[in-house]
């Protein structure tokens, strides 16, 4: 009988959320000292930008919606 591959089972699966905060740590490490800023400045300017940047997008996709530019598009040529 063969073993079934799960990627659960696997050694790189547990080691997947180390091994983002590592990279994580040592980006906001180096990308203070490059900056010459503190590391909690650089950490929540990054979460403030992420949050600013997720509701821009969120803002623009309603706006952009297929639906709601067809009502308008419909609306327009009901009009015209």
């Amino acid at each position: 009988m063969t073993p079934i591959f799960r990627p659960d089972n696997s050694p790189f699966a547990s080691a997947l959320p180390w091994l983002l905060d590592l990279a994580t740590r040592l980006t906001t490490r180096f990308l203070a000292h490059s900056l010459n800023m503190p590391e909690p400045l650089v950490h929540t300017t990054g979460v403030f930008v992420f949050a600013q940047v997720q509701a821009v997008e969120t803002s623009i996709g309603r706006t952009l919606c297929p639906i709601r530019l067809w009502r308008v598009l419909q609306n327009w040529l009901l009009d015209h």
